[in-house]
């Protein structure tokens, strides 16, 4: 008799796990969320989001890529680099 496979599942992650990582503001999260920037669905009931950890580095790659695009073009803006602090 066989047995069945285990099913995976993504490793999931609340959003203070997530502002922790990222070292944002939860209002920072909040807004990366509601713009789609970063995939949280809402689970059980109010406040329940998490993110999977497969998306959290999707959107560091993603960001990663952005500010590399906007180094190389010139399109930072003054003030925004991490030298002038």
């Amino acid at each position: 008799m066989e047995v069945p496979a285990r099913m995976s599942f993504p490793r999931m992650l609340s959003l203070e796990q997530v502002q922790e990582i990222l070292n944002l503001g939860m209002p920072s999260i909040f807004a990366l969320v509601k713009s789609g920037e970063l995939r949280a669905p809402q689970f059980g009931g109010r406040n329940v989001w998490r993110v999977r950890e497969d998306d959290l580095a999707a959107y560091i790659d993603a960001a990663y890529a952005k500010t590399a695009e906007s180094i190389a073009s010139g399109q930072l803006p003054e003030g925004d680099s991490p030298i002038d602090s």
